[in-house]
């Protein structure tokens, strides 16, 4: 198919009038929609077509300040309380036979070694940690941690109280 002067002289008349590319594909016929988005874009027409959905700078700007207006309920946000609060309970040690709904399974150790065994504390509701271990096992998004030693745990949390700040 090739593009005709009368094909294109309909082409930028429609095109300025803000018809979309599959009607003037169906009003000048033999095209394709795809046909018709390529030669406006090498006439170099402008790309400003009304859509269905167009919204004026005054809604557009009020819609953004209902947006920042909520409350933003997102993970980091989850976790905040947690690390705000310091004092953890102490480790109580326990075996797998032993572990129940609201003790933190949280692995000390290697399974093969004769030390192994889980944190035991007190779980959040709805976790499988304590509220230390939960620390350990959430990662922002786009940042990794490495896992401290028992000796590094301060800085570890103090870390982690930087980046959810």
């Amino acid at each position: 198919m090739s593009w005709t002067e009368q094909k294109v002289s309909i082409l930028k008349e429609l095109w300025g009038k803000g018809k979309t590319a599959s009607q003037i594909a169906e009003i000048i016929g033999g095209i394709s929609r795809n046909a018709v988005i390529g030669k406006a874009h090498r006439l170099n027409l402008s790309a400003k077509i009304k859509t269905r959905a167009a919204t004026t700078n005054k809604n557009f700007e009020n819609i953004i300040e209902e947006k920042n207006s909520q409350p933003r309920r997102g993970r980091r946000n989850k976790f905040k309380s947690l690390i705000i609060e310091k004092d953890f309970e102490p480790e109580n040690p326990k075996q797998l036979e032993e572990l129940d709904e609201n003790s933190c399974k949280w692995p000390i150790g290697h399974p093969n070694e004769k030390s192994f065994y889980f944190c035991g504390r007190s779980s959040l509701k709805d976790f499988s940690y304590c509220k230390l271990h939960l620390l350990y096992a959430y990662q922002p998004k786009g940042k990794k941690d490495e896992t401290p030693n028992k000796e590094d745990e301060q800085v570890y949390i103090g870390k982690k109280i930087q980046s959810a700040s």
